[in-house]
């Protein structure tokens, strides 16, 4: 007799479909919390920077590289080009105002001076010989001046003499009308010769000033002319160390060429390149400072360079008080440049947090020390070791300032010692 056998309800394959059904479920809770809620980080306190929210003065400043330079710095240039033909010193000398540095030497330049000499030369003759013949025409013209004077006169005294013996009828009318035509031409010729002799000294005159005027305008190229072959010898401006000096023998130099500059050992000054992004925050007046063994020397900005170069401008200060002894020419100094008054402000200590962040937000340390938690912050400006903190955070605050790379969007986090 056969037997009904009964069909299990739970048998394996059934048990494992809904054990898989439940962990995904589980597993989709799991991520479905995890995104809706704060997530969590376990992390060794060991690893980490934290550091308490303080209050004290503050200043803003940015760190910069500055150069020692000389004080003043006379440049040398070459005013004309021309092949070297004699040092007279080399790069570190001394020197002394006037004293020669090289020769050059310009053919073209020494030809056109010689030919402008013997230009001069032949004009200065010229005027000689041009106001000797002026000179002798003017004594003719007197010459033939005091002859038609006389004959003038001459010619009035006998008009005179037979005007009056014709009004006695001494003498015939034809008589007295020869005189007075006589006296009528002497006078006419008179005074046409006055006029000849006023018109000649006028021109005289004129051709001399023009004459003087051109000879002045060739003395003074020829005298440009000398003052350019004198400067083919080229002289040290002023007194100092002559450096960055380049020329050697037989070398050619363009005019305008660099050939070296003077230092004047008066004092230093400190040039600084900064940062573009500073350029509207730099001016004359702010103050600096930087350390030199172990004491702190102060700067004040004497002149700013607008022009950019390479995403800089550059800044000259100068020194306040006593120069650092054993200090040379071109040693670099690392120069804390203050771009504010100093105020007392919380200060927020600088760290890697900050890459993370952009400073819009920190992990606060909670007062038991066992977790940390986002809050919301405000930074105004900052120096090289602090941010100020304008809101968010109170004096004894404790916050991590370490790296936050590794932490995603990690909402808290659970400090282990």
């Amino acid at each position: 007799m056969d037997r009904v056998i009964e069909k299990k309800t739970w048998n394996t394959k059934r048990i494992l479909t809904i054990g898989g059904i439940a962990a995904i479920v589980l597993l989709i809770a799991g991520a479905i919390y995890g995104t809706s809620g704060k997530s969590k980080l376990d992390v060794d306190t060991e690893r980490l920077t934290i550091s308490e929210i303080t209050k004290g003065p503050f200043q803003e400043n940015i760190p910069v590289n500055g150069t020692v330079m000389p004080l003043s710095t006379f440049y040398i240039d070459a005013s004309d080009g021309g092949r070297v033909e004699q040092k007279y010193v080399e790069d570190g000398a001394i020197v002394k105002a006037g004293d020669p540095i090289l020769r050059l030497s310009n053919t073209d330049l020494e030809l056109r001076l010689a030919q402008e000499e013997t230009s001069v030369y032949g004009n200065q003759t010229q005027m000689q010989i041009s106001k000797s013949n002026s000179q002798q025409n003017t004594v003719t013209k007197l010459n033939n001046m005091a002859a038609v004077d006389q004959a003038f006169k001459e010619a009035e005294r006998i008009y005179k003499l037979d005007k009056d013996l014709y009004a006695k009828k001494a003498i015939g009318l034809q008589e007295f009308q020869s005189a007075k035509n006589t006296y009528d031409y002497q006078l006419y010729n008179r005074k046409l010769s006055q006029q000849i002799l006023q018109q000649d000294s006028a021109m005289v005159k004129q051709q001399d000033i023009q004459t003087k005027e051109q000879y002045a305008q060739m003395k003074t190229t020829l005298d440009l002319l000398r003052k350019e072959v004198a400067a083919l010898i080229v002289r040290a401006p002023t007194a100092g160390q002559l450096t960055n000096f380049d020329a050697e023998i037989g070398q050619d130099k363009n005019k305008g060429e660099h050939l070296g500059q003077i230092d004047v050992a008066t004092g230093f000054k400190v040039k600084v390149g900064v940062e573009e992004h500073y350029l509207n925050r730099v001016f004359t007046g702010l103050k600096g400072d930087f350390q030199y063994g172990e004491k702190t020397y102060k700067l004040i900005v004497k002149k700013v360079y607008p022009a950019l170069l390479a995403g800089q401008f550059t800044v000259d200060m100068a020194f306040v008080g006593p120069v650092p002894d054993g200090i040379r020419k071109g040693q670099t100094l690392q120069v804390r440049l203050f771009l504010s008054d100093q105020t007392t402000a919380l200060l927020l200590p600088k760290g890697g947090f900050f890459q993370q962040t952009g400073g819009n937000w920190i992990f606060k340390v909670s007062e038991d020390g066992k977790k940390a938690y986002k809050v919301n912050i405000a930074i105004n400006r900052q120096s090289p070791d602090y941010y100020e903190l304008t809101s968010g955070l109170n004096v004894g605050d404790k916050v991590i300032t370490s790296s936050y790379e590794t932490y995603g969007d990690i909402q808290e986090l659970i400090l282990k010692k």
